[in-house]
């Protein structure tokens, strides 16, 4: 996609990264700030929405953040109209907003709580993906990269409603990539480990899940928790052109932890 001579540059692009003022959002919002791109940040929180947004205006790129409920569906398309009339046509969706509800179980589980985590994972990235692709068709070119997780092939016992979710954006992934081929729109997914941020401190942190923590250590190879700026790399990789000829994938970024 890109005319500068790195196949990783992301110069001209114009980036929109649901959930991006925090966590995996954040990394992927700088680093492809870094690598060239304009970059829209949607998200709730607005304090943290200026703080990334100072961070990115320090790179250089032209940045926006507009505050955004992925779940609130009425409000999707003016946001993308707003982004495309900020920084230009949108080359590249991040569907990353997400929320874990730690229920204890499909028994113990409210249908708000299923319908939350749903709505925030898999119908947002259907909705806006939609919205996206419709753009990208007319100029016959774009990447959508989806956030997935080890939890798309692993039951979660204890939040089944997450599982779920990210399970179906594997393959929604799938079928949009077949579907959205022909139009040179690259669709994509990134299957993070565990990952060190504000959503999973509780499992790091917290006393009553040392043991929990001990078995994800022993269970990625890598012997360590991985980082948010780890996950960065491949969504850059991802929306660039050195990946035009990767569709329906999910990579793995999980220190091995699928693989063991």
């Amino acid at each position: 996609m890109s005319s500068t001579s790195s196949p990783f540059a992301l110069s001209g692009r114009v980036a929109v990264i649901t959930g991006g003022n925090r966590g995996i959002g954040r990394s992927i919002a700088l680093g492809m700030a870094r690598a060239g791109a304009a970059i829209a940040v949607l998200a709730r929180n607005e304090e943290k929405s200026n703080q990334v947004l100072t961070e990115l205006q320090a790179i250089g790129v032209p940045a926006i953040a507009l505050h955004l409920d992925v779940t609130k569906r009425a409000t999707l398309s003016h946001a993308m109209t707003e982004v495309e009339r900020a920084l230009g046509s949108v080359d590249v969706l991040v569907n990353n907003a997400g929320v874990a509800i730690v229920s204890g179980g499909v028994l113990n589980e409210s249908e708000d709580d299923w319908d939350t985590t749903i709505d925030t994972h898999l119908n947002a990235t259907f909705l806006l993906s939609k919205l996206a692709a419709a753009s990208m068709v007319k100029r016959k070119r774009g990447k959508i990269i989806n956030l997935a997780s080890i939890y798309s092939y692993f039951g979660a016992g204890m939040l089944p409603s997450y599982s779920a979710a990210k399970g179906g954006i594997v393959q929604l992934t799938k079928s949009m990539a077949i579907e959205l081929a022909v139009h040179n729109i690259q669709v994509n997914a990134i299957a993070p480990g565990w990952i060190a941020t504000e959503m999973t401190a509780m499992a790091r942190d917290n006393p009553d899940w040392s043991e929990f923590n001990k078995m994800i250590l022993a269970r990625t190879p890598a012997g360590r928790w991985g980082e948010a700026d780890e996950i960065a790399g491949a969504a850059v990789f991802l929306a660039s052109a050195a990946a035009d000829f990767i569709t329906g994938a999910t990579l793995p970024v999980d220190g091995g932890y699928s693989i063991s």
